[in-house]
């Protein structure tokens, strides 16, 4: 039996998928979570097999979400459903550690193969994600792994926060966090706070009021 999590912030496509999957034998849904931070509490909570991982959300976005859940949980299979199907944002969910990704637009087959593939360990990609990712040249910044250190250190400088006022946030050294700065801008060849800013603002790990 998978124990399957569902996390994504729109109740009527978790009430759909959740309908799908009560008549599938060897799945059951043992919970949901309309955001990040639940999800986390959540697999702490039940310890499913699989987590299907949304990724625009508020707050806590799925790429963030992922990279924290399997750092503290590495047995957690993630397997990605999201719209945004850009190459960009297909590499940033598996660099984060998930295991799969399909488009939302995939037919239910395809969904079930995708956590029944991803339950063995596998990877699995939907068949328009497999294509872009042939398709489509990568960049460095889609293939850059950010940490959840630096991802914390790129948010507060992206919201204009000086070295020393993200050190104090952060409770690390002003030199601490130029380190992290320096390391992030190398990862993702960027060259200032501005394409920082941009970048952030690009993968929604900030918002504009």
């Amino acid at each position: 039996m998978i124990r399957l999590l569902l996390v994504d912030d729109h109740t009527i496509l978790r009430e759909s998928l959740r309908t799908i999957f009560q008549r599938e034998p060897d799945i059951d849904v043992v919970g949901e979570a309309v955001d990040g931070e639940a999800a986390l509490a959540r697999v702490h909570e039940l310890s499913p097999d699989v987590v299907l991982m949304d990724i625009a959300m508020p707050g806590l976005n799925g790429i963030e979400t992922t990279l924290r859940m399997v750092s503290e949980s590495p047995e957690i299979k993630v397997l990605a459903l999201s719209t945004h199907i850009e190459r960009r944002f297909v590499t940033h969910m598996l660099n984060a550690g998930a295991l799969g990704y399909i488009n939302k637009a995939a037919g239910v087959e395809e969904l079930l193969l995708g956590i029944r593939t991803v339950m063995t360990g596998a990877r699995y990609l939907s068949r328009d994600i497999a294509t872009i990712l042939k398709n489509t040249p990568p960049d460095k910044a889609s293939q850059a792994r950010l940490g959840r250190r630096e991802i914390d250190v790129l948010k507060l400088i992206a919201q204009g926060q000086t070295s020393a006022e993200v050190a104090k946030i952060l409770f690390i050294t002003t030199g601490t966090v130029e380190v992290h700065r320096s390391n992030i801008m190398e990862k993702l060849d960027l060259h200032s706070i501005a394409e920082l800013t941009r970048y952030a603002l690009r993968e929604s790990l900030i918002q504009l009021d």
